[in-house]
């Protein structure tokens, strides 16, 4: 998949933006706080209506406006595709693809595949289990319909069953109504639980390759599903922890409690590991995703990498490069000598300043 040119209008600090990009690398340079970001975020969410950031449609607009717009022009297996995205500060979002409204998020899936790379995603070994179970369902919310939809109305039903259980202190009678959430939040959770697991096998396999190739043999990584209930155990669970859930005033076992187990040297790498293992282990778990993504897929997804290599050092900067040739990706940095100095090729060059973009022909 490539995009070909991407505008935004009223979007974060952008009030007009036109950009045409290069099947190859496009790198935004500048300072800090200048809108690079913003840029890789409008891609994100235009492919796949969420935000990077977990922010809410109304923080992206400008500030003064009461709706956003970004127009993506793209090219999946020689067959363009448009998609127009308007964000509305009190409104649900409007999509149409090729000028077609679409009443459902989920008709994106299939269209494109992005995989953002930022800072805090090296942190997602040591942070807690929310952040590895939002590296799953981010990816595996491009990948499957099936899993929009269930995990959009599991967490739905969570939500009223929690409110259920404050709601049961002051209305005991309401407690025979649980009963009813209990059945739909496990059929709910039945497909979310089953595609993880298949996730967490799938990338597995992938990250202990690259995670191998990039301690030199000498580490050996494994990824595992550490779920909190299994399909045919959640109904018992919830039923055997009601009390508890009740006194506590909200669902204490399902889904939303998975974790990822993540092991090198058979050591649990997430509470023992040092940085410099944590961050080997997060580079692999990424660069998994994107051949994951690839293969699942069946065609290459676009890298959105978010002033990654500031972070790294000279061999995971120079593995990290080697590893997304052949891949449209947008970069941004606040310089390019981590590129030059690994020879990186630069297709485009774009220089990023209060909101206003620039193409540099002189910086490659």
């Amino acid at each position: 998949m490539i995009i070909q040119s991407i505008k935004l209008k009223n979007f974060r600090n952008y009030e007009n933006l036109e950009l045409e990009l290069n099947p190859g690398t496009n790198i935004f340079y500048g300072e800090n706080a200048q809108g690079k970001t913003n840029i890789l975020e409008s891609v994100y969410v235009c492919g796949t209506t969420k935000s990077h950031r977990g922010s809410r449609d109304s923080e992206m607009i400008r500030f003064g406006q009461e709706e956003a717009h970004i127009c993506m022009q793209i090219v999946r297996k020689d067959i363009p595709f448009r998609i127009d995205m308007h964000l509305k500060r009190n409104k649900k979002k409007g999509i149409a693809i090729n000028g077609v409204p679409i009443k459902k998020a989920g008709e994106l899936i299939g269209l494109g595949n992005f995989v953002f790379f930022s800072p805090e995603d090296l942190n997602i070994i040591k942070d807690g289990p929310a952040e590895r179970r939002r590296f799953m369902d981010m990816e595996l919310c491009q990948l499957s319909a099936l899993y929009v939809q269930s995990l959009s109305n599991y967490n739905h039903i969570l939500m009223q069953r929690n409110k259920l259980l404050k709601d049961i202190y002051f209305h005991p009678e309401l407690k025979d109504t649980l009963d009813i959430w209990d059945e739909q939040l496990v059929n709910y959770a039945e497909p979310v639980i089953s595609m993880r697991r298949k996730f967490a096998d799938r990338i597995n396999e992938l990250a202990s390759s690259v995670h191998s190739n990039l301690s030199g043999g000498k580490e050996k990584l494994s990824v595992s599903y550490e779920m909190n209930v299994s399909e045919d155990g959640f109904s018992l669970a919830l039923a055997s922890n009601r009390d508890r859930d009740l006194l506590l005033k909200t669902t204490n076992s399902g889904p939303h409690r998975d974790d990822l187990m993540i092991k090198v040297n058979d050591i649990d790498v997430r509470r023992f590991g040092s940085q410099g293992q944590q961050r080997t282990a997060a580079l692999s778990l990424k660069l998994a995703e994107i051949e994951l993504s690839r293969i699942e897929s069946g065609d290459v997804p676009v890298l959105l990498l978010d002033d990654v290599l500031s972070e790294l050092d000279k061999y995971r900067q120079h593995f990290l490069l080697e590893s997304i040739d052949q891949i449209q990706t947008l970069i941004t940095c606040t310089g390019v000598e981590d590129f030059t100095a690994n020879k990186f090729t630069i297709d485009r060059l774009f220089n990023v300043k209060c909101g206003i973009v620039r193409e540099d022909m002189n910086g490659r």
